[in-house]
């Protein structure tokens, strides 16, 4: 039977598959623990048929127990009202072009590909990604959209098209910004972003890199931005939307890198002391995926009149270089729209 191995000089390789490898059904039928998961595969029989004449494939494949935490995600309710168009999303999610084995990820987030290319829910070039890293104890996540974090707990399942990997947690698509935002404690910001009318852009365009200034930022600066002249506003944010034909995933920002922002200023990302810096503001959280490319949240705003702000490793957090703002203003007001939205 085929096998996916750790190989001296090939640490992911593949064996050659054998004649008695099963094919997709085949596999999938001898999974106790992933019933739930082919019956719903199989009732998407476009997906399905797809699946099963493709080659070079991963699928992550949701068991049993990852079904009866639904009611309890963000999928609850599609799933619940059999909305069967995002339940066809969720499931081109868990796909992969390309064979992805356990031992083909280490200790940095890689993000791959998947067959969700659906422009209803995804603005991605070439696809949406989900996340991957192998942490300690050789233990393999997956990073989606919300946040979400998926453990793989049986890797490596041959068939004859490519490789099944058994996961704990759905992955869920990523959301646009404003459906996110939330989610991370990021009001502050997702108010700056509707009172500057930005959100339909970083809602939509695609390939988005986005900087995003903690609360905390917005609480260190004090109160005049809700007087700031609407087109100085959106100067600013523009200066922290990088919307370059690549989405800068962690992976995609080595030491050095210069983005180039919509305010048509420079960002230069500077890795020191173990952690990630653009400009002078420090990266406290990577990778957040979302509809249209990813999010980093940062600690400090960036100023499209200092491009040249420098990291410095060696503080907490550099001081503001943007005198005045409101958490309070912004972050109740979009609390205020979200509540709206969702009656």
């Amino acid at each position: 039977m085929a096998r996916i191995h750790n190989n001296p000089g090939n640490s992911f390789g593949i064996v050659s598959a054998q004649d008695d490898t099963k094919d997709l059904t085949q596999l999938l039928q001898s999974q106790k623990n992933l019933s739930q998961f082919t019956a719903l595969l199989t009732s998407y029989g476009d997906i399905y048929a797809n699946l099963s004449f493709q080659s070079g494939i991963t699928v992550l494949a949701p068991n049993n127990d990852a079904f009866n935490k639904i009611p309890y995600s963000s999928l609850g309710p599609a799933f619940e009202a059999n909305q069967s168009q995002i339940v066809r999303s969720v499931l081109q999610y868990h796909i992969l072009p390309g064979i992805h084995p356990s031992g083909s990820y280490n200790g940095s987030f890689s993000f791959d590909r998947t067959w969700l290319q659906n422009a209803s829910y995804t603005n991605v070039m070439g696809g949406q990604v989900v996340g991957g890293v192998q942490q300690a104890g050789d233990v393999n996540i997956y990073t989606s959209g919300m946040g979400s974090r998926s453990t793989l707990v049986n890797p490596n399942l041959a068939f004859t098209g490519g490789v099944v990997h058994v996961i704990d947690t759905f992955l869920v698509p990523p959301a646009n910004f404003i459906q996110s935002v939330p989610q991370f404690n990021l009001t502050a910001a997702g108010g700056a972003v509707e009172n500057a009318s930005l959100a339909d852009y970083v809602n939509t365009h695609p390939d988005l890199t986005v900087f995003v200034p903690n609360n905390a930022a917005f609480l260190a600066l004090g109160s005049t931005l809700q007087s700031m002249p609407l087109q100085q506003l959106r100067r600013i944010l523009d200066y922290h939307i990088v919307n370059a034909s690549t989405v800068g995933y962690s992976s995609n920002l080595p030491n050095g890198t210069v983005l180039r922002t919509r305010s048509g200023q420079n960002l230069t990302i500077t890795f020191a002391s173990n952690s990630l810096f653009v400009n002078q503001a420090r990266v406290i959280q990577q990778d957040l995926l979302i509809a249209n490319g990813v999010m980093h949240v940062i600690d400090n705003f960036l100023s499209p009149d200092a491009p040249s702000a420098t990291a410095n490793p060696e503080i907490a957090t550099a001081p503001p270089l943007i005198q005045g703002t409101s958490l309070s203003e912004n972050r109740d007001k979009f609390r205020r729209k979200q509540r709206n939205a969702d009656k």
